[in-house]
């Protein structure tokens, strides 16, 4: 996903895709363990994915921070 396509959604939508993200994650790494995996190039773009919605929420944080 793109980081464009991340910072349109709010911070609700953006924690639930983070927890969607980091069970695909966790599925993708048993998948791999157990030799199942096609594509082992998915479990670096979903770390990417997740530390970019992480990188986004965190700038949120700050600003809100900033602006008081």
């Amino acid at each position: 996903m793109k980081a464009v396509e991340l910072r349109k959604m709010t911070n609700e939508e953006l924690n639930e895709k983070l927890l969607e993200l980091k069970k695909k994650l966790m599925e993708l790494r048993f998948k791999n363990a157990v030799g199942s995996l096609e594509k082992s190039s998915e479990i670096k773009e979903t770390k990417r994915t997740i530390a970019r919605i992480l990188t986004i929420l965190r700038e949120r944080e700050l600003q809100k921070e900033g602006s008081k």
